[in-house]
């Protein structure tokens, strides 16, 4: 089964830092760049 993530707020900073580090270790990742 593939582990899937959402990410709010992933436009910059520690969002963006979690997202990338998902991605990284294999997740699908789902984000929202909210500003």
């Amino acid at each position: 089964m593939k582990k899937v993530a959402l990410v709010t707020g992933a436009g910059q900073g520690i969002g963006k830092a979690i997202a990338l580090r998902l991605v990284k270790d294999g997740f699908a990742v789902a984000y929202r760049r909210l500003q």
